[in-house]
């Protein structure tokens, strides 16, 4: 199912809306802006399994350039508009990019990638002019309407860094279908699992490069309902956009019913979100307290699921199982659970035993795009068709899965992931630092806040000035978010014989305050 599907029969109905500014698509519209786009890419010369890269802030336009790509058989990359340059021409360039499509509100950072990606051979902005980049609308204006005589449907290719600290792509192989037949993943468990349907009115107010707002606003589309998109997370604007538009499903990151439960009740009670039949939420564990309390202001609505970007698999759990297994992120809905023990060759762990959590499916459902050796480390050593995104949890007897560890200190903050070694790399060669650890400290508001410990190198004076000076420094290196909210001094750091700094230690001493 695709926009098409729904021409013929509610041309005019909204396909989304952006509430910060009014405007919307209707399905007719959609789909004619996405087959003369996908006549453009087509024209371009991008063929099956090449990408398009998108570089834009939450606007109507990326559901265009999405539906070009799922409709061309191509990969589409969104990229973080909150990365440096620098880091963005590197996904731009790893992903092998040949068109890409940038916001006029971003046209700063697609102006300054333009030298740093010289394979990009077609350059699109809307919403303002760009230098280096041809009219979004002209190019349209400019195409032809009739779809194309073979529609392969495409997918997502989405980047997730690595421990390394280089941003993984996540590529997933094409399905062997037309874009307007069944199959696509998600659009599956919309309906059957979560229970949506045409009917549906989504909101998703968090940034649309992530994998969840993405695929999720596609699958709500491609059944027919209605997306009501927001600029960005504003906690009270949020519950005016759920009251306003008759909201029946969202989805949110912990963080925001933190935010939320942190208005005054006058202005909480003040709106009202009884159309809510179904409030998701991911991304990041959400503490128990966070939920319960959601759960008696909003009713049993909360359904949380547990998977990654890569698709692996998917656990699920309603709020009437939550709570009798508070902390638990369910059951499989997608592939089958296993918990393993990494140290005893990958053996199958019993019941209740903690271990990495594998997903088994008929085949590998990714790979990591341009890392065969990181895709095999996703993969168990005698199982090839069970992979992990290397977390650690355990099952209970009625198949419910519990987390329990984050994959390689990865810090989870406001629902985004962050990872440790990009920010020790940058903090490495400081002239000021001898030793560095990053890890996640517990915040009541954003999870986890990345807090960096440092053993400073000899003649340099620990202190505040020094700490603003060290969070500025990596500030000035990469995206802002990623920097650390404080730093610790300490006198040295717990590593072992060969040089291996122990996390886990580390992170006991500051729980413990040593």
């Amino acid at each position: 199912m695709y926009p098409r599907t729904y021409v013929s029969t509610t041309p005019d109905k909204v396909a989304a809306r952006l509430i910060d500014t009014g405007e919307e698509v209707t399905y007719a519209q959609l789909d004619e802006r996405s087959t003369r786009l996908a006549r453009v890419l087509h024209d371009a010369g991008l063929r099956r399994g090449d990408v398009v890269a998108l570089l834009s802030n939450n606007d109507l336009r990326c559901f265009e350039v999405y539906w070009a790509a799922m409709r061309t058989g191509l990969y589409i990359t969104a990229v973080n508009h909150h990365l440096s340059p620098e880091e963005m021409a590197y996904i731009v360039n790893d992903s092998g990019a040949k068109a890409l499509v940038a916001a006029g509100a971003k046209g700063d950072l697609a102006e300054a990638i333009v030298e740093l990606t010289p394979d990009v051979s077609l350059r699109l902005a809307f919403g303002g002019e760009v230098a280096g980049h041809g009219s979004y609308a002209d190019a349209l204006a400019g195409a032809s309407a009739e779809p194309l005589d073979d529609e392969p449907s495409g997918a997502p290719m989405l980047y997730s860094s690595g421990t390394t600290g280089r941003p993984k792509g996540v590529r997933p192989p094409l399905p062997e279908r037309q874009v307007y037949e069944p199959g696509e993943l998600v659009v599956g468990l919309a309906g059957p699992v979560f229970g949506m349907d045409s009917d549906t009115v989504y909101l998703s107010p968090a940034p649309i490069y992530h994998a969840a707002p993405l695929r999720w606003c596609g699958a709500v589309q491609a059944i027919g309902g209605t997306v009501i998109m927001t600029e960005k997370f504003d906690a009270e604007r949020t519950l005016a956009a759920i009251a306003e538009n008759q909201v029946t499903a969202a989805q949110f990151v912990p963080t925001m019913f933190v935010r939320m439960l942190k208005l005054d009740d006058d202005v909480r009670t003040s709106y009202d979100v009884s159309s809510l039949k179904l409030a998701i939420h991911a991304a990041a564990p959400c503490p128990v307290d966070v939920k319960q309390k959601m759960i008696d202001w909003w009713g049993p609505v909360l359904v949380e699921y547990y998977a990654g970007t890569e698709g692996h698999g998917m656990t699920m759990i309603n709020s009437a199982n939550w709570l009798k297994k508070p902390g638990s992120v369910g059951q499989a809905v997608v592939g089958v659970l296993h918990i393993c023990d990494e140290d005893n060759g990958g053996k199958e762990q019993p019941v209740g035993e903690v271990g990495t959590i594998y997903f088994e499916r008929d085949e590998m459902p990714f790979s990591y795009h341009n890392d065969p050796e990181k895709t095999r480390e996703a993969q168990h050593p005698d199982h090839p068709n069970w992979s992990t995104v290397g977390d650690i949890g355990r099952v209970d007897e009625d198949g419910f899965l519990f987390l329990t560890d984050r994959k390689s200190f990865t810090i989870i903050s406001g629902g985004v992931n962050i990872y440790p070694q990009e920010i020790e790399n940058v903090l490495a060669l400081h002239e000021a630092v001898t030793d560095v650890a990053v890890i996640g400290v517990p915040d009541p508001e954003m999870g986890e806040a990345v807090k960096a410990f440092i053993q400073p190198a000899p003649g340099a004076n620990p202190g505040p000035e020094l700490e603003k000076e060290i969070i500025d420094f990596v500030r000035s290196k990469i995206a802002r978010f990623k920097a650390p909210r404080s730093v610790q001094f300490v006198d040295d750091l717990p590593r072992t014989p060969t040089g291996k700094l122990v996390k886990h230690e580390l992170k006991r001493q500051y729980v413990t305050g040593g």
